[in-house]
């Protein structure tokens, strides 16, 4: 008998998150997060960790599980396939994967690009991406989805037709504590807006973004940039590069949606309207999971 309930599951290298959503509303009737990421867990752990987490919302195994992220990769619970593009939520239900050790627990696909120009792979964001497509209610949209390795996708006529790949925030870790510039930033600091600004300002440099990343320290040396702004300066040089780059890529894109974080959308916003986007819909990235995810529930029999 199926069961009027689905768990979602957001399983990624450093964070799980857990929801029991009603199947007709999109209700989250209750929620589990914690830091128990793939990197704190071998390949054994994983069936015994979600059936701790779940299993008072399973109903006798009758409530279908539903995982999206990193936990389909080869360092995860089970390896899912990668689809080729272009790719729509028909496919990624059809290709579902079951998950070893736990009845009626599926893992979505990734998705990937592999040409003589351009190799990209994606996990995870895919399903965010059909989720804000069904919030924002169209079929065609660009879609930006920062995090460690932001993404941004391309969707036509309900499909997924291109991607790429930015390292931003996993090279923004690297050059705060792993770099000279970075040096000043190795303590917390909160976010400093005129910084932030200022790094924005920078990386429309002629020389790029390497250039743009060392003026953390010259400015810091002979431009009053302090202790406690160059955390933030740095933040704005990487996103206010990735955007720009961006923009030249979708010169004619007016409107895109903005999958993340609040604290992270509240950023990238700032890049964007820097940039020229006319038109920015947020759409918080757990909600957007959620949403491709029962999505992905109806279409998979």
């Amino acid at each position: 008998m199926t069961s009027s309930r689905l768990i979602a599951i957001d399983w990624g290298t450093s964070n799980f998150r857990a929801f029991l959503v009603d199947r007709d509303s999109g209700e989250v009737l209750d929620s589990r997060r914690s830091d128990a990421g793939l990197r704190s867990l071998s390949s054994a752990e994983f069936p015994h960790y979600c059936a701790a987490q779940v299993g008072g919302w399973r109903e006798e195994g009758r409530v279908p599980v539903y995982l999206a992220g990193m936990v389909g990769s080869k360092r995860g619970w089970s390896e899912a396939p990668q689809l080729d593009l272009p790719v729509d939520a028909d496919a990624l239900a059809s290709h579902v994967v079951a998950a070893p050790g736990l009845d009626n627990a599926w893992i979505v696909p990734g998705v990937k690009i592999v040409s003589s120009e351009h190799v990209d792979v994606m996990r995870g964001e895919e399903i965010q991406a059909f989720g804000a497509l069904s919030i924002a209610k169209t079929s065609e949209a660009l879609c930006c989805l920062p995090g460690t390795h932001s993404k941004w996708a391309r969707l036509e006529e309900g499909k997924l037709v291109d991607f790429v790949t930015a390292m931003t925030g996993e090279l923004y870790h690297a050059v705060r504590f792993h770099t000279l510039p970075g040096e000043p930033a190795r303590e917390s600091a909160e976010f400093e807006a005129t910084a932030f600004h200022q790094g924005l300002e920078a990386a429309a440099h002629p020389a790029g973004l390497l250039h743009a990343l060392f003026e953390a320290r010259s400015r810091h040396l002979y431009a009053g940039l302090a202790d406690n702004q160059v955390g933030s300066f740095i933040s704005g040089v990487m996103i206010g590069s990735e955007v720009r780059t961006q923009r030249s890529l979708h010169s004619e894109a007016r409107r895109v949606i903005l999958v993340g974080s609040s604290a992270l959308n509240a950023l990238y916003r700032l890049a964007m309207q820097q940039a020229g986007f006319e038109d920015i819909v947020e759409v918080d990235s757990d909600r957007a999971t959620l949403a491709g995810l029962v999505a992905l529930a109806e279409k998979h029999h």
